[in-house]
This record gives C-alpha cells, structure tokens and sequence, in this order.
C-alpha cells in the first residue's frame, strides 16, 4: 500500500515537472512572439508616419526598435526551440551571427531616430530600407515559415 502510494506520488511528480516545462516553454514563446510583433507595429508607424513627415512618431518609433532589439537575443534562450514557434535551429548554432543582426537592427534603429530628429527626409528614407534590410535578412537566415510541431 506504502508502495503504490509512493509511486503514485513520484508519477504526480514528474507529471508536475513535465507540465511545468511545457508551459514555462509555451510562456517564453508567447513574450518574444509578443516582442516581435511590436517590433512589426513599430515599423508599419514609421513607415505611416515617413508618409506625412511625423519626425516626433518615427523618433519614438524608431527607440522603440531600439529597445526592443536589445531584447532579441535573450528572447531566445538555450531549449526554446519547441512549442509554437517559428524559430530555426540555426539560433542557436550561429549565435553570434543572430547576435550581431539583432545587434545591427538596434543601431540602424538609432541612426533613423537621430535622423528623425533632425528631419533628415532622404536619411530617414536610407534608414527604413537598412531597417527592411535587417529584418528580412535575420527571417531568412533564422525563421521557419511554419510553426514547429
């Protein structure tokens, strides 16, 4: 009797354990899916606001890029391949390449606020390109088009 139910415990245990992991994966999958989509927010405002001159919105927008990009890296923790997530195995065995895009896009991100800042239009309009530059290349090179299984 003592024995089924020390087994039973061990088996809700490592139940417990596995839960667990799977939610904490699922949890860091939801932040940087999160991350990412205000990264894309925050270029689809740039690019409305290049449209009518709004310096004041594409500074913000553009620090905010900024910020967010020094966020990329630590958004994809060692494991956090599985789950509902796009990210290729290439993260993690190229680290320092995505590591250094993510690096990139911060500093494009601040040389178009300073170009913002100073209303710098033809600036402004090389910067968003790098910006679409950087983006597209790091989801080439480190984004699956379909969710993992």
């Amino acid at each position: 009797m003592i024995r089924k139910l020390l087994m039973s415990t061990l088996w809700g245990f490592m139940a417990l354990a596995v839960s667990a992991q799977v939610f904490a994966q699922d949890d860091v999958n939801e932040k940087r899916q999160k991350l990412m989509k205000g990264q894309s927010a925050a270029n689809k405002a740039i690019k409305a606001a290049a449209s009518s001159k709004d310096y004041a919105t594409i500074e913000a927008k553009a620090k905010d890029l900024m910020g967010s990009a020094d966020m990329i890296v630590s958004s994809f923790p060692a494991g956090s391949s599985t789950g509902k997530t796009k990210a290729k195995s290439a993260i993690w065995k190229k680290s320092d390449e995505f590591a250094n895009d993510a690096k990139q896009l911060g500093k494009v991100a601040g040389e178009l606020a300073a170009a913002a800042k100073a209303g710098n239009d033809g600036e402004i309009a090389v910067k968003m390109k790098e910006i679409g530059a950087a983006c597209s290349s790091c989801h080439k090179a480190f984004r699956a088009k379909n969710y993992s299984k």
